[in-house]
């Protein structure tokens, strides 16, 4: 039994909460054992997560809970060593994670209202957590489990104050069988920020990375009685956008803020280790010109590949003032390979391969990609121009995010940000033939209030020589692994546009690699089918993560596909991570 009293208890006895955040949805299934056992050794005796909406029902009725999906197995390992959890399950959960973990066929409805008590809104989640929470309830510790704290939405005094919403999630989740005690979660900066974010029945907690006396003082001021003080968030590292520098945090300075931490109340490390945005779920913070990288390394106690650290090592002399423990063996073999320099062995641009890969919508206007269906990844628009009709300027019309435009196969502007709804007049004036618009899907912004203008493609028009266009061939390109599979590269091959790339290696011995994309723009790039993410010259990552478990003794196949029209003749895997 776990309560909430002056102090948390466990069965009767006080308990301070040590905790690390562990994202099962951010490492590769077969090293949820080793990070965990990680956890146990820095002296931690609690592990908790996220759990992401959008990661478990991409689809509106489609839901996934095997592999990487298998929640209920990564908090069965933590029983096993004897971790207790926390478990986070959205409906929103920021976590630098594609729109907050909000899945984004949401936005299909063009009415929706998102985080508060809109009827469908509320509809969905009840849907979704009718799937979840039967998952969580037999692993609560009143059942024989081993989950100890359940949270309420996700630091919600940031962006609203409808406590009828925040009621409907507690309300929701008790009726499906949640027994355990609730928390919340905030920054402590300011009073009305913090209260907005709480409610009945729940403790609050709060999220800060210092200055523990002083913002733990705060928070016993907002929340009133004599109740347990926790830092749900600690925040040991930061995250990283493409475009900026690498962010680090001095590990003596961070063990020093921990001390001071523990010294006054329970803890969770955010993070322990913060893992990779497989595939296209990197967020985007509001206000941010770029998405965050692809790498979650966060400058973690676990580096990304789950290699140990100064910061580790500091971090359990100051656990180990607090608690007793005992190391356990680690079970699972881990080691860095680097296989070299690998030549490209085939490539099509993508206007020779698109056919394949999909069908053209018709549409007189264009479409969003939540309107098709489509969530993630890049959508393609082509307009036919009249043969009499020179093309003298072209401006988009509330389009996001990033817009390659070509004519004829040929590259003429690249739209984004600042520039992004600006009027363009290409140098080479021709006419008749077609516009074709590559739009990518840089990440959905995961915080903020702006969640609700976060649909993809061309929203509003193009506009051709000052006048609306009309008349679009529409190709949705998730780029999922049916995609992949159905590439061609016997078809045409042009450079200096959007186009795939294939490698192959073969690996007699499998250990972790690291991409370097050298010579390549900007993209994404596929490992065996597997999407690893996206990579940009412009840093700070400079080399994605592969981890063994995604690669196959014998031949290996790596697939980049690049939008700038910038390619070398071969990618490198190297045996160390690439960042700042």
């Amino acid at each position: 039994m776990f309560e909430i009293k002056e102090q948390f208890y466990l069965d009767g006895k006080p308990y301070q909460v040590i905790s690390g955040a562990v994202h099962y949805f951010r490492t590769v299934p077969e090293y949820w054992r080793d990070r965990l056992e990680k956890l146990v050794n820095m002296g931690c005796n609690t592990v908790e997560t996220y759990v992401p909406w959008n990661f478990h029902e991409p689809n509106k009725g489609e839901f996934l809970w095997e592999g990487m999906h298998d929640l209920c197995r990564f908090i069965e390992i933590a029983r096993e060593l004897g971790l207790y959890m926390i478990v986070r399950p959205s409906p929103y959960i920021c976590a630098e994670w594609e729109f907050g973990g909000l899945p984004a066929w949401l936005l299909r409805d063009r009415s929706m209202r998102l985080r508060c008590s809109y009827k469908p809104y509320l509809e969905a989640v009840r849907a979704y957590y009718s799937q979840l929470m039967p998952k969580l309830v037999p692993h609560q510790i009143d059942r024989g489990g081993n989950i100890i704290l359940v949270q309420i939405e996700n630091e919600y005094g940031y962006y609203g104050n409808d406590t009828a919403y925040l009621e409907f999630l507690r309300d929701t989740m008790r009726e499906l069988g949640i027994s355990v005690p609730f928390v919340t979660s905030d920054g402590p900066w300011s009073e009305p920020g913090f209260k907005a974010g709480m409610v009945d029945g729940a403790l609050p907690t709060g999220n800060f990375g210092s200055s523990a006396e002083c913002h733990f003082k705060s928070m016993r001021e907002y929340m009133g009685g004599d109740r347990p003080l926790m830092c749900m968030e600690f925040w040991n590292g930061w995250f990283d956008a493409w475009g900026e520098g690498h962010h680090t945090t001095a590990p003596e300075k961070a063990a020093a803020e921990l001390d001071e931490l523990l010294a006054r109340g329970s803890v969770n490390f955010y993070m322990l280790e913060g893992g990779t945005n497989f595939g296209f779920m990197s967020g985007r913070n509001s206000g941010s010109r770029t998405a965050d990288v692809t790498s979650y390394d966060y400058d973690a106690p676990l580096t990304e590949d789950g290699q140990i650290t100064e910061k580790y090592r500091l971090f359990k002399e100051v656990v180990s003032k607090y608690r007793t423990f005992e190391e356990i063996p680690l079970t699972t073999e881990i080691r860095r390979k680097a296989y070299g320099e690998i030549p490209c062995c085939g490539k099509t641009d993508l206007f020779s391969a698109i056919g394949r890969l999909a069908g053209p919508v018709n549409s007189a206007f264009p479409l969003s990609m939540e309107e098709l269906g489509q969530s993630y990844g890049y959508i393609f628009y082509r307009l036919k121009i009249r043969d009499n009709e020179v093309v003298d300027s072209i401006r988009l019309e509330n389009a996001a995010d990033r817009v390659i435009c070509c004519h004829d196969h040929q590259y003429v502007y690249t739209a984004f940000a600042e520039n992004l709804q600006e009027e363009f007049r290409p140098r080479e004036k021709r006419a008749g033939g077609f516009i074709e618009l590559l739009c990518e899907n840089i990440g959905r912004e995961n915080f903020g209030t702006g969640l609700e203008g976060q649909r993809k493609g061309i929203l509003g028009g193009v506009k051709i020589n000052d006048h609306r266009h009309f008349g679009y061939e529409i190709y949705s390109l998730p780029l999922d692994e049916k995609q992949i599979e159905r590439l061609d590269f016997s078809g045409g091959y042009s450079a200096g546009v959007p186009g795939f790339y294939r490698f192959e290696f073969e690996a007699r011995e499998l250990g972790d690699t690291f991409l370097d994309t050298v010579g390549f723009g900007k993209g994404c790039a596929f490992i065996n089918g597997f999407n690893l993410g996206r990579f940009w010259e412009i840093g700070p990552q400079k080399r994605l993560y592969i981890p063994a478990p995604l690669l196959k003794k014998g031949k290996n196949t790596l697939i980049l596909f690049e939008t700038e029209g910038k390619a070398g003749d071969h990618i490198v895997l190297e045996g160390a991570p690439g960042l700042g």
